[in-house]
């Protein structure tokens, strides 16, 4: 479950937020001031910020440059103005994207899955209930338990969670593993997914709860 700060003086806005996110799924944690946003990233975590700019005392595009001082979380600006300079500005100083009040709720969900599709893609390491995934030092353990895996199945792997909840077909996996000219068969994949399974299994991760069998079209990690 995603993590989202909303951050607005207005509690009838954060209220609205929390209705409108918290059914698909996202975990809101709700902050009337910038100052209070930037004091809860600093001894928490978040996978997105929603940062109203018209705040008193510390506005959004303070508390964005505070933010970015020591953390890159992402950051949707949210807003009623919706001059081009302050979409530039927003974006220069640290956001990620913006998006003006009235917004429309599916375009807002759209931004969100967009922004956090991009920075989830970029991780090099994702921890998932006690499953560590190491792109840099290209190592996978459980609870500190080692997980020995081929290339091909740490790949996969690493597909899986940085993209939870998307169903890939076998096709998919091998364009994203092998390239477009690949003379690789789909059975290597329930392979390597099988294969996968087992070494988890074998360490005691629950890998039957989170990666799913989508009949007759692939795989997907399931959160």
């Amino acid at each position: 479950m995603y993590t989202i700060l909303l951050v607005d003086d207005e509690t009838r806005m954060l209220e609205l937020l929390d209705l409108y996110l918290s059914p698909k799924g996202y975990h809101c944690v709700k902050c009337e001031s910038g100052l209070a946003a930037v004091q809860y990233l600093e001894n928490h975590k978040a996978d997105l910020v929603l940062l109203d700019i018209m705040m008193p005392e510390m506005d959004g595009w303070e508390t964005c440059k505070r933010i970015r001082e020591f953390s890159d979380v992402p950051i949707i600006m949210v807003t009623a103005r919706d001059q081009t300079l302050d979409i530039v500005k927003g974006l220069n100083i640290g956001a990620d994207d913006y998006i003006t009040k009235p917004f429309d709720e599916a375009e807002l969900l759209a931004r969100i899955e967009a922004v956090l599709r991009r920075s989830v893609g970029k991780r090099s390491k994702i921890e998932f209930q006690g499953l560590v995934w190491d792109e840099d030092e290209h190592k996978t353990h459980y609870q500190n338990e080692p997980i020995f895996l081929t290339p091909k199945e740490f790949a996969i792997l690493g597909l899986f969670l940085k993209h939870p909840n998307r169903v890939f077909s076998r096709e998919q996996i091998i364009v994203s593993l092998w390239g477009y000219n690949a003379n690789t068969e789909e059975r290597t994949i329930d392979s390597h997914v099988k294969n996968i399974r087992e070494k988890l299994r074998q360490v005691g991760f629950p890998i039957d709860q989170f990666l799913q069998t989508v009949w007759g079209v692939g795989y997907k990690w399931e959160t």
